[in-house]
């Protein structure tokens, strides 16, 4: 008898499950808070044989990438889909949250508060037992008196080498932004306390209130600010300088000596006398120039009427036969002597050029005027000097 094989099924496309797609948002929109949560359909996977899931997307705030999925099903031959189950689930784009980790290994330093307590371990690579009493005074007091390793447990040489290096790589170390920018390092400071054991050739507790590492452990080349023998440089003053108070009300009397004089100081009084003397002496030239000139004038009307008397003389001499002229007035005399001449007062270039000037002929025919009487006339017409 032969044995029939069974062949594996393959799922198939479910027209009713594919299709139930209202019944599939009814059962999302029971399950979430509000029904605008649920957004639009995404489509449905074919989970196996009469077997199918809905996608809505979630439209919950910090659910980006998240779909609301409805698992439906019904029995064979069947024509009505049935909810399974309805669940929040991620998908590609989805924000989720960091892998669960336990709590020993969550937590990092710094994270201890008040109250909190870490578990134990016994099997801590960090430490080792401590020392155990041998009875030797000299031994046991080394051990327990300066080295403090009367301890259950005390740090190891892993436990020093990881802190050495957290300590120098970290705040504490000289890479510090403070210990960059100061002027000295730890080693020198006098208020550095160098630790104990191995860890003291390259750290100490700094001690210093002013100092932002006070209480803390501290490299030899780390520094900062308060270091116990740098100080501030000398700079001018910050603020601004004030602006002068003038004092208009009472009046301050200063005795200023007089400063010293010099060859180029003596040398201008004496140049300014000199100009002073100088301005004086010109008017006075001046006039005696102008004085000069009239006299000069005064010499020349005299040259010229000398030769006017003469003619009058020669006239008289060939005429004896006539009578002399009676007196004539003192102005009206056209011939003058020399001494009237003398005496007639200063006259100017134009005055003289209008004298009249008598030429031989009318010599000859003008009255001869005595001498007395000439000199008559010129006493009347000439005022007396003074």
């Amino acid at each position: 008898m032969a044995t029939a094989v069974a062949k594996p099924s393959r799922a198939r496309t479910d027209a009713v499950l594919t299709g139930a797609v209202d019944l599939a948002r009814a059962a999302a929109e029971e399950v979430a808070d509000r029904a605008e949560h649920v957004g639009e359909h995404e489509g449905a996977t074919v989970v196996s044989e009469r077997l199918v899931e809905h996608r809505f997307r979630c439209t919950m705030t910090g659910y980006r990438g998240w779909a609301w999925t409805v698992t439906l099903a019904r029995v064979p031959r069947g024509r009505t889909a049935t909810v399974c189950e309805v669940e929040l689930l991620p998908g590609v784009d989805a924000i989720l949250a960091p892998e669960w980790l336990p709590w020993s290994e969550r937590l990092r330093p710094g994270d201890i508060g008040p109250g909190d307590v870490l578990p134990f371990r016994a099997d801590d690579p960090r430490l080792e037992p401590g020392f155990v009493p041998t009875g030797d005074d000299e031994v046991d007091s080394v051990a327990i008196g300066e080295l403090a390793l009367a301890r259950a447990r005390v740090l190891s040489q892993d436990g020093i080498a990881e802190a050495a290096q957290r300590w120098y790589e970290g705040a504490a170390g000289p890479r510090n932004p403070h210990a960059t920018a100061a002027a000295a390092d730890c080693q020198t400071c006098g208020f550095l306390v160098p630790l104990q054991g191995s860890l003291g050739q390259l750290f100490g507790v700094c001690t210093n209130p002013w100092s932002q590492d006070d209480g803390r452990v501290v490299a030899f080349d780390h520094g900062c600010g308060a270091h116990s023998e740098t100080d501030v440089p000398a700079h001018a003053s910050d603020w601004p300088a004030p602006a002068p108070i003038i004092d208009e009300m009472r009046l301050e009397v200063v005795d200023v000596p007089l400063p010293a004089a010099t060859d180029g100081a003596a040398a201008q009084p004496q140049a300014a006398e000199t100009a002073d003397a100088e301005r004086q002496v010109e008017p006075e030239a001046a006039a005696a120039e102008t004085a000069g000139a009239e006299k000069a004038v005064v010499e020349l009307d005299a040259d010229e009427a000398a030769p006017v008397e003469v003619a009058a003389d020669e006239a008289a001499a060939e005429a004896p036969g006539e009578a002399p002229a009676a007196d004539a007035p003192a102005g009206e005399a056209p011939v003058v002597d020399v001494p009237a001449a003398a005496e007639a007062p200063v006259v100017d270039g134009p005055a003289a050029a209008e004298a009249p000037v008598v030429d031989g002929p009318a010599a000859a025919e003008a009255p001869v005027v005595d001498a007395p009487a000439a000199d008559e006339a010129a006493a009347e017409d000439v005022p007396a000097d003074e």
